[in-house]
């Protein structure tokens, strides 16, 4: 971990969650939990969740006055790096995407009625949401291009469209739905993001999309919906009407910090696997795998592309703390598609060093190495924040070049 960012308050708090995750989790991660269905251990991660309660450990993404510790984005980003090194981590602290985000955003814009009926619960573990926006038929890349509609009907809204990759809506209680409120209206400023609940009529669940052959469990799964004459009521809007999009971009920027502190968990995790089967790994009587100059060359490109990535990623949370995710919209982007990159590099060389049984599921590589390939399309595609970052970098040299 980079002493750099460490506060005070981390000093305690990170060896008590590193020493639960590695005590309570790893032992979790058997080849049957992890080429089955994570329901099926389901109760077992309840159990743990209270566990975490009781050691005083629960909800420290939130704010204080809603019993958090207020902890920074940059504080929180290096205790979700250590909780992605398990894939039960995030879920068993209630820090899952795509529940964090929603979590932030109803904290900040929702109306009082939805917090007390929906956000408390939710930060209580109680219930799960998924959050609705893209869409199979629009590119994703472009969220102001969208065919679902809410239109009003007295003191409703009527929501018509189809939804796909709306993450965890198996067995959510809600979802936040973005949605064309102003088709009139600037790009920007025609959806808005309302609050449906699951069970209200036409909802249709069709199925869960399956992702490299997996169509994943009820809390890590990406769906496929339609809502077809939903009726909710508009004191469901969540924020401004027509405020949809800046929503959602103020939603990823701390967002992608979580995303990219986890990557970087997993490459940390898959680096540990991966040197310690090099020490173990027997190929003569006087020679193990890690004497081997490829192996070792792994290991030091590996290490170094972790510590850098880290070191990208708590400096861009450290200036949205101080500045805002408006004001470093191309570290953002940055750090996006440089993190994503580097751990698949990590997981894919973690692989290569076990040989064969780096296929396998009786260790975690191949899990992560079919999970995370999605890194590089969600949340934005790698070619979309490669540009976004290219045309921050040039614009400021078109303006040098004005003055001069």
């Amino acid at each position: 971990m980079e002493t750099l960012f460490l506060t005070d308050r981390l000093q305690t708090l990170l060896p008590a969650i590193k020493a639960f995750v590695e005590q309570e989790l790893y032992p979790l991660e058997t080849t049957d939990n992890l080429t089955h269905n994570f329901s099926a251990i389901e109760p077992v991660l309840q159990q743990k969740r209270q566990r975490v309660k009781h050691a005083g450990l629960w909800g420290l993404h939130l704010p204080e006055e809603d019993g958090g510790l207020g902890l920074t984005l940059c504080e929180f980003g290096q205790i979700s790096e250590i909780l992605a090194k398990s894939p039960f981590g995030h879920f068993v602290f209630n820090t899952q995407a795509p529940d964090i985000g929603n979590t932030e955003l109803m904290h900040k814009y929702a109306p009082a009625h939805l917090k007390e009926a929906y956000l408390h619960p939710l930060m209580d573990g109680q219930i799960r949401s998924c959050f609705s926006m893209t869409e199979p038929e629009f590119a994703g890349s472009n969220p102001t291009m969208m065919g679902t509609t809410a239109v009003k009907d007295g003191d409703a809204y009527v929501i018509n469209g189809h939804k796909w990759f709306t993450s965890s809506a198996d067995g959510a209680a809600f979802a936040i739905v973005m949605a064309v409120t102003n088709p009139e209206a600037a790009p920007h400023k025609r959806a808005s993001q309302i609050l449906v609940p699951m069970d209200t009529p036409g909802v249709q669940f069709i199925r869960n999309i399956p992702v490299m052959g997996h169509a994943g469990d009820s809390w890590a799964s990406h769906a496929e919906l339609r809502y077809e004459n939903v009726r909710v009521p508009q004191a469901n809007l969540i924020g401004p009407e027509g405020a949809g999009f800046l929503l959602a971009q103020e939603r990823l920027g701390p967002g992608r910090i979580h995303h990219c502190m986890r990557f970087i968990g997993i490459a940390e995790r898959s680096f540990e696997l991966m040197c310690q089967y090099a020490v173990s790994r027997r190929l003569s009587d006087d020679k193990f795998l890690g004497d081997m100059q490829f192996i070792q060359g792994f290991i030091a490109e590996s290490r170094a592309e972790i510590d850098a990535a880290r070191l990208l990623v708590l400096r861009t949370a450290k200036h949205i703390d101080e500045q805002g995710a408006a004001a470093v919209r191309g570290e953002i982007s940055m750090i996006k598609f440089f993190t994503a990159n580097m751990m698949l590099r990590v997981v894919d060389r973690a692989i290569q060093t076990h040989g064969a049984l780096g296929m396998t599921s009786d260790v975690l590589l191949a899990f992560w190495y079919s999970h995370e390939r999605a890194a590089r399309i969600y949340d934005g595609a790698d070619e979309v924040h490669k540009m976004a970052l290219a045309k921050t970098i040039l614009k400021q040299f078109r303006a040098s070049d004005l003055k001069s």
